[in-house]
C-alpha cells in the first residue's frame, strides 16, 4: 500500500474547536445547536460554523438468522418518516432499538429481539458500526447478526406503551436479497445488515461453530 494511503485522514477530533452548544429542544429526543471551528485542508482555521444537530442517542440493529432453515426473521412496522417518499410507510426491517444509559449494545440486542420478534437470541456476532447521518445527527448504529430458531417466529409483537405494532416475517435468505434489488427494503440499517451478511456469511457460521 502506498505510504500516502496508510493514513489518508490528516485530521482528528483534536482539530475541531467547540465554541458553544445550545439546547434548542428537549423532549423524547434533543436538538442542539453547535458552534465550532475546524482546521482547513489548505491550512489555517475555518470561520465559525453553526449547525443544528439531532441528538437521539445510539442504537443497535440485529439481523436474526436461522442457519438450519436458512431464513431471516424480519419485522414490519409503520415509520411515519417514510410517508412523504414511499408508497407505504410500513417498512420491512431488522430488529432495532435505542441503547439506554447503562446498557451494552449486546444487551439491547437480546432485549429487542424478545420485545419485537418474541425470540431468544442463542448466539450473537458483531458485524460493524456506522454513523447514520453525521451531517445532522450524532447517532451511531451497531449492527449484529443473531442466531435464532426461526420456526418459533410468528405473530404481532411490540410494547403497547411505546405504540409498537410489529408483524413478524420468516424470510428465506434468497427472498430477502431479491427484496434489495426490487427496492422492497430501503432503510439503511436493514440494507447494511443484509449486504454485510451476504459478504460475510461464512465467517459468521464459522465463528458460531466454534462457540
Amino acid at each position: 500500500m502506498p505510504k500516502d494511503q496508510q493514513n489518508i485522514q490528516q485530521f482528528s477530533a483534536k482539530d475541531v474547536q467547540i465554541l458553544g452548544k445550545e439546547t434548542l429542544y428537549q423532549g423524547f429526543f434533543k436538538m442542539v445547536k453547535y458552534a465550532f471551528k475546524h482546521k482547513l485542508f489548505e491550512g489555517g482555521w475555518s470561520d465559525v460554523v453553526e449547525r443544528e444537530i439531532f441528538e437521539r442517542g445510539h442504537a443497535i440493529a440485529v439481523l436474526l438468522y436461522d442457519p438450519v432453515l436458512d431464513e431471516f426473521v424480519m419485522i414490519e412496522q409503520i415509520r411515519i418518516g417514510a410517508l412523504p417518499t414511499s408508497s407505504s410507510p410500513w417498512l420491512l426491517e431488522v430488529v432495532a432499538g435505542i441503547i439506554d444509559e447503562g446498557e451494552t449494545p449486546e444487551n439491547v440486542c437480546y432485549r429487542e429481539a424478545k420485545e419485537e420478534a418474541g425470540l431468544d437470541i442463542q448466539k450473537l456476532h458483531k458485524a460493524l458500526s456506522y454513523l447514520s447521518s453525521p451531517g445532522g445527527t450524532t447517532e451511531r448504529l451497531h449492527i449484529y447478526i443473531g442466531l435464532v430458531d426461526a420456526s418459533d417466529a410468528k405473530g404481532v409483537h411490540g410494547l403497547e406503551y411505546e405504540s409498537e405494532d410489529i408483524l413478524v416475517h420468516r424470510v428465506p435468505t434468497s427472498t430477502a436479497f431479491d427484496w434489495i434489488n426490487q427496492g422492497k427494503v430501503d432503510n439503511s440499517a436493514t440494507l447494511i445488515a443484509l449486504q454485510w451478511f451476504a459478504m460475510n456469511k461464512q465467517q459468521v457460521l464459522e465463528n458460531w461453530s466454534h462457540d
